[in-house]
């Protein structure tokens, strides 16, 4: 019996049949078009890339190969392994097996077109509710691994046009220099191990992942500098025998250039000396050997920041922060860009300076020597 709506049908023999209008003759009777399969997935993949064909969106594709795209994507992700970082590989397979496959993986290849990719991108966005800049991050992975099947079809599968989803850029959370001065004060009341971490991300703009590994081998009072040679992350646990959902691994920095020192200020410097001597291999923020995971540290700022009437900041606001009054004191954008960790100055002025007013009110004051 046939599905609902559609003219598929199981033969006696066992392979499927599926139906479609190949055109009319001069009489105007019907002509009818066959496609057969194994299963009835591949007799609706065949009879769409036929009906397609008809309309002249693409040439009707011949090939012996039947892996589903879940194989393809597979593969892809094999080859990545020893290319990107760990955190990388994980965002991969995560995307791969939580969106890609359930929704993409059943088809054969040939039978993805432009159609295809734009129904799965609204079925993210509207279905899943899953924000732009994730669904275009998935789309983006979608489309490496189309790159890479469409090599192994040479001239039968051009790769499908993307439409990626517009994201509105959000304006990054600042403290303003009033909320720093309180939540410095704050931390500096009762220094601790925690709290003196915090404070030193505040004032050298680095990231959560970098303050929690950042040990006191990797401070120096003498030279006043900090060097950013490690992070720290909480990842989805690909060993499936381990019984752990994610384990904390701590690894080589976000890229090249966030691997740096930071020279510390005087100031800085001195809040350093004044903080206990402990060993090389002691981890900043607890004071032993044992380090502190990002979440935790997350907990942390949120509970400080709430007694000290500061709302909605999160440990990146700190970094932001740090930057927009490095600007404000007219600090030389190349090294910032340095100092942040960034690839180039376009990445600190796109994402990280954030001019608070009274900065745009004293630059138009420079002009009024020009005022009439």
């Amino acid at each position: 019996m046939a599905r609902k709506g559609e003219n598929i049908f199981k033969r006696k023999d066992g392979r499927w049949e599926a139906r479609y209008i190949k055109g009319h003759e001069l009489s105007g009777k019907i002509k009818y078009g066959f496609c057969y399969g194994k299963t009835y997935r591949e007799a609706k993949d065949k009879v769409m890339l036929a009906k397609m064909a008809l309309k002249g969106q693409a040439p009707k594709p011949v090939s012996r190969d039947r892996r589903l795209f879940s194989c393809f994507c597979d593969e892809w992700l094999a080859l990545r392994k020893g290319e990107v970082r760990e955190s990388t590989y994980v965002k991969y397979s995560t995307i791969l097996e939580n969106h890609v496959k359930p929704r993409l993986g059943r088809y054969v290849p040939l039978a993805l077109n432009t159609k295809t990719i734009e129904d799965f991108k609204w079925e993210l966005l509207d279905a899943d509710g899953l924000a732009p800049k994730t669904v275009k991050d998935i789309l983006l992975v979608l489309r490496a691994v189309l790159s890479y099947t469409a090599k192994q079809f040479p001239g039968l599968f051009p790769i499908p046009e993307f439409h990626y989803p517009k994201i509105d850029r959000k304006e990054m959370r600042v403290l303003s220099p009033d909320e720093q001065r309180r939540l410095t004060s704050y931390l500096l009341s009762e220094i601790d191990d925690c709290r003196f971490g915090i404070l030193l991300a505040l004032l050298t703009g680095m990231r959560l992942g970098e303050l929690c590994a950042l040990r006191w081998d990797h401070v120096s009072v003498q030279e006043r500098t900090v060097r950013i040679s490690e992070t720290m992350q909480r990842l989805k646990s690909m060993d499936k025998d381990s019984g752990a959902k994610t384990r904390l691994r701590v690894g080589n920095p976000k890229s090249n250039t966030s691997r740096r020192v930071i020279p510390m200020s005087d100031s800085v410097a001195g809040l350093c000396g004044k903080m206990p001597q402990y060993r090389p291999n002691v981890y900043i923020l607890t004071g032993t050997t044992e380090p502190m995971e990002p979440r935790a540290l997350q907990y942390r700022l949120e509970k400080y920041t709430r007694e000290c009437g500061i709302e909605k900041v999160h440990f990146h606001t700190l970094r932001h922060s740090f930057a927009t009054r490095c600007v404000e004191a007219g600090f030389e954008l190349k090294s910032l860009s340095e100092i942040l960790g960034h690839a180039n100055i376009s990445i600190t002025l796109e994402l990280y300076v954030h001019s608070s007013l009274e900065l745009k009110r004293a630059n138009m004051n420079k002009l009024s020597l020009l005022d009439l």
